[in-house]
């Protein structure tokens, strides 16, 4: 078996030109499959080995293999975020006679950004490559580091980090609240890739099996102490809140059209008092009523009749929090032509609580690189607001009567670890409020909740989601599904709110272990390398 996985292993490594680019092309799609909703995580063991072989073989091209080494991790990510990213097609076709031209760029060309951090980190890995087992942490070191700098170079885009593998079953996903993405990414690719050293040779007393043995050791280890953690900190709720989510399942056309103002306005108050069981009283069971992103084709506060309804809704005691565009604070009888993207508390007297306005917004959604450029050129956003919507100044808890203070998220600011909760004002439950209409019926949405769910387990915090088509759901804080509301369904979910548990270590420390992770292998790969240069 050695023999021939060794054998197939160097046929790997000598192929050169467009087979070797097709191999892992192939080798980054397939990966993709350990994303949700597949979660076919144990394909890595079979798609991450071919990444360290490419690199292997890139030796033999010039300037020490790193050119070679970096066109094979381009490739490897073109074909792992295609497949995982192709869903951002479909936004396109919303308005398709606008932005339908643009989608195969979107499609391919995210992609194709996305995969020039993979290739630093493939081009990274080369340059520190050793012939022993110790190139596998150099690997995984050297594209952490990239995964880490695509999640923050010019605003970040952290979806689908190869983290993600291990948070499923909900036992591996635990480890997460001790070292964050950050460090999921880093035991990802270790643990996944440790099968390639199996075609190493056991000269001068090396045992190939050590690495993947000890691999699997991890792997066995981070599921007993998710399960120990899952059994010592069972569900539970908060005494008298409970939680009415209202997912309304409106088509993405109909949402910015002002002439369905009234259409979309029934719709949410009818939905909102319907009754979920034959006990159930409708909104009056509820203490919090949430409805998703963007609610209204319309700034809500400036539509009087609009509150009003809202005011009739709510009985005394009960709360909505909801998103909405909002318009800045102007001159009377100016006109509005940038706007907040926000969520509103609003009491039961229709009268305004708290406001949040989203402060990670969306490039090319929500605003243009260059702006004022790009619209003279005759480009704009996905959303059509001309200007581009305006970042909020700051994240903070928002207070909610009679409950725990909520921190409020909009749409893919739930996708950035470390940017939830503010450590001196942590609040009690995060409130994560999306529109994945945009996307469809797609893998899109089920992404989008497998990465909020892991900022519940990272901060200790129960996440509240409310989608517009779905995913919605109660997780509690160490990522149980306590209630959902499947993709494409219209209806009510009912449910309490999760009590919060002590800050984790990632809470308290953030990154900090992950860093000393990635650093102490980079002392051993480095060490690996200087005792290989005095031998």
């Amino acid at each position: 078996m050695t023999s021939k996985l060794r054998a197939a292993a160097l046929a790997l490594i000598l192929t050169w030109g467009w087979k070797r680019a097709a191999i892992a092309l192939v080798a980054g799609a397939l990966s993709a499959l350990a994303m949700a909703p597949f979660n076919a995580w144990p394909v890595l063991f079979l798609t991450f080995p071919v990444a360290v072989w490419l690199i292997d073989g890139a030796g033999a091209g010039r300037w020490r293999g790193v050119p070679a080494a970096a066109m094979s991790g381009f490739w490897f990510g073109l074909g792992y975020f295609v497949p995982g990213l192709y869903w951002i097609g479909y936004a396109f076709l919303v308005d398709a006679s606008t932005f339908a031209w643009l989608m195969p760029l979107a499609v391919l060309g995210l992609p194709a950004y996305l995969a020039l951090f993979t290739a630093f980190g493939f081009a990274l890995a080369r340059v520190l490559w050793t012939r022993d087992a110790s190139r596998v942490l150099a690997l995984a070191t050297c594209l952490t580091v990239a995964e880490w700098l695509r999640g923050h170079v010019l605003t970040g885009f952290p979806w689908n980090a190869f983290g993600y593998a291990l948070s499923e079953p909900l036992a591996l996903a635990q480890t997460a609240s001790l070292i964050g993405l950050w460090g999921m990414t880093f035991l990802s690719i270790s643990i996944f890739a440790s099968p390639a050293v199996l075609i190493d040779g056991s000269s001068r007393g090396r045992k190939p099996w050590i690495a993947p043995a000890t691999a699997l050791s991890v792997l066995a280890a981070m599921l007993v102490f998710g399960a120990i953690r899952l059994t010592l900190q069972p569900t539970a709720m908060v005494a008298n809140v409970k939680l009415r989510i209202m997912q309304p399942n409106l088509p993405q056309d109909a949402r910015f059209n002002y002439a369905a103002k009234a259409e979309v306005m029934q719709k949410y108050l009818a939905l909102s008092d319907r009754a979920s069981g034959p006990q159930s009283t409708g909104v009056r069971d509820a203490t919090i009523l949430i409805w998703p992103e963007s609610a209204f084709p319309f700034f809500l506060t400036r539509e009087a009749d609009a509150m009003a309804q809202i005011a009739d809704l709510l009985p005394k005691g009960t709360v909505l929090i909801t998103g909405s565009v909002r318009a800045p604070d102007l001159p009377p009888g100016a006109r509005v032509t940038r706007a907040f993207n926000s969520i509103y508390v609003i009491d039961h007297d229709g009268s305004v609580l708290s406001v949040y306005d989203k402060l990670n917004l969306v490039p090319f959604g929500e605003f243009l690189p260059f702006q004022d450029l790009m619209e003279k050129l005759g480009f704009v956003q996905l959303t059509k607001v001309q200007g581009g919507f305006i970042p909020g100044t700051r994240r903070r808890a928002m207070a909610i009567p009679d409950a725990p203070h909520a921190l409020p998220l909009i749409c893919y600011e739930a996708i950035f670890p470390g940017h939830v909760a503010a450590r001196d004002d942590r609040p009690g439950w995060i409130v994560n409020l999306t529109n994945d209409g945009w996307f469809g019926i797609s893998t899109g949405p089920y992404q989008h909740l497998q990465q909020a769910r892991l900022r519940a387990i990272e901060e200790g915090l129960p996440m509240v989601r409310a989608a517009n088509t779905g995913i919605s759901a109660v997780i509690d804080p160490s990522g149980r599904m306590v209630a959902r509301l499947g993709l494409g369904v219209e209806g009510v979910l009912d449910a309490g709110l999760p009590a919060a548990i002590p800050p984790t270590i990632y809470a308290r420390i953030g990154d900090i272990p992950a860093a000393v992770i990635v650093v102490l292998a980079l002392i051993q790969v480095i060490r690996r390398r200087l005792a290989r240069r005095n031998s």
